[in-house]
Order: structure tokens, then sequence, then C-alpha cells
């Protein structure tokens, strides 16, 4: 069943001539993993900002088309509602944290009082909240008094716990280290596993090509790909599109190694099991 149908969608941002986003249409399956890639200005945030509702109602600017989310038609439908459903990360934790709580305890409760909840509820959220993203250890600290990577958990923190279908990030991971990185791409995996759908509007192309489940490539506002890792990533106009494939992508092609489909792997062990069924044939 698809949380997610946006048809023809085109947006132009207030004074200006040129489509954002350009007749995209596509659908999301509940719980699938997708990431969203392109140069920086194939129109990714825009995409993230139209499926969390700030596209119209906080940009305004010329709509045309739908998005539903959740059931909810974005267009008529108030943006608060929306992003109930479809909670947003920013790439700065800057413009996600809001300043007016002295703790990241407080700060990921923020979203919860607002909610309403009840107060063991809301405890126990945090409390999951904290444990998910790794972050216990800071949860008395000032959010501001953190590295940029633990300032993002925390803003991570905040929107999980308020229990969105769909988890949208737009670089989520682009201030933070390897280390860093890998930890958020587990705790969406495991999110994933919950029945929560992402999407990742992500420019580490071999973390995409690990985890997501599909791949949506966008260029100059349009809709240029939308299938698995593989097949995408084996496309030979990527450089033209402004994306670097994966490491073992451009080897495998590099060597002239396909599978059996004609995909070029995009994991390290795809491409071990290829030269070792090639070693294998020539014993």
């Amino acid at each position: 069943m698809s949380i997610i149908e946006v048809k023809d969608l085109k947006y132009r941002y207030p004074d200006t001539t040129k489509l954002a986003l350009d007749g995209i249409s596509f659908s999301v399956e509940q719980g699938e993993f997708i990431g969203l890639i392109g140069r920086n200005t194939a129109g990714k945030s825009t995409l993230c900002y139209a499926l969390s509702g700030l596209v119209p109602h906080f940009f305004k600017g010329a709509y045309g088309g739908s998005v539903e989310v959740a059931g909810l038609d974005v267009r008529t439908t108030d943006v608060s509602e929306v992003t109930a459903a479809a909670g947003l990360v920013f790439e700065n934790p800057f413009s996600q944290i809001t300043g007016s709580r002295f703790t990241v305890y407080e700060e990921i409760a923020f979203g919860l009082e607002n909610m309403g909840l009840p107060r063991d509820e809301m405890i126990k959220r945090i409390e999951e909240a904290l444990d998910l993203l790794d972050i216990r250890k800071v949860k008395d600290k000032n959010p501001f008094d953190l590295s940029g990577g633990q300032m993002q958990r925390v803003a991570i923190a905040g929107v999980v716990a308020m229990k969105p279908k769909v988890l949208i990030l737009d670089e989520p991971t682009s201030q933070l280290d390897p280390q860093g990185s890998e930890e958020v791409f587990k705790v969406v995996e495991n999110l994933t596993k919950q029945g929560i759908t992402i999407i990742m509007a992500e420019q580490k192309m071999e973390k995409i090509a690990q985890y997501a489940d599909r791949v949506l490539l966008l260029d100059d506002a349009k809709l240029i790909a939308y299938d698995t890792p593989e097949v995408v990533f084996s496309r030979e106009d990527l450089a033209a599109l402004g994306v670097q494939p994966p490491a073992v992508t451009a080897i495998a092609r590099h060597l002239g190694k396909r599978k059996a489909n004609g995909q070029f792997p995009v994991e390290l062990e795809g491409l071990k099991m290829l030269l070792a069924e090639e070693g294998a044939a020539h014993e």
C-alpha cells in the first residue's frame, strides 16, 4: 500500500521564473527507505519540503499537481497535521533545535508537549529516543553546547519521538564524521523495520547503495530515475548528472564486471562474488 503518492508535482518559488520541481510523479510503499540523490541544484530539498507540507504552505509560490502523504492531501491539509504525519529533519540542526529549552531532554520533550501527550507517554518516548540516537549521556546538557554531530542526533530524536509515519531527512549526515554517519544510517534502518517510511536526501552514495530500497534521482527539477540502487548507479550518464557512483560500482565498471542482470554491483560483497565466480571459471 502506497503511503506517498506524488502526481505531476510542479512548484516555483515566489519571485522566480524557473520551476524548482517540474512534473514529478512517484509513489512510495509503507516501510520503504528511499534515497534521494542529485546535484545541489537538482531540487532535493524542495521535494523534501513538498512532502512535509512546507511547500506550498510556508514557502508559498506557484504549485501544481498533487502530493498525498499518509492519506493527507498536502495542499488542502493544515501544515501542522501534515508535519505530524511526515516529520522533517533539516540539514542544519540549528534550523531544527528550538533554543527555548535548556537541556537535550527538554528539547526532545518540546514537540511532545505541543502534541498534548500524557506525561507517562512523553517520558516513555523521550527515553526511547535517547537510547535510539545514543545521546543519553548528554541528556542534561544544553543542545548548543554539543558537537555538530550530537546536535543533529538531538534534532532527529525530537522528530522521531513524535512517531511520524514518514520521516524525511534532508542530508542529515552532512555535518557528521564517518562514525556519526554510520550511526544515523543504522538508526534509520531500524526505523524502517518498525514500519516507518524513510525519505533521505544524501550525498554519501555508498550509504545510499547499502541501505536504500530504491533511489530517486533528480536533475534540473525533473525526476530522471526511480529504481533500485543497482539500476540507478549503473546508468551511463551519472557524471553528466553530477552524481558520483559508489566506489565499488566505479571499480566494477572499470573492470567490466556486471551481474547476470546486466547491472554493476553496488556493494563490496557483490563485487567479490563476481570475481570469485570468474576465478572459479578459470580453474
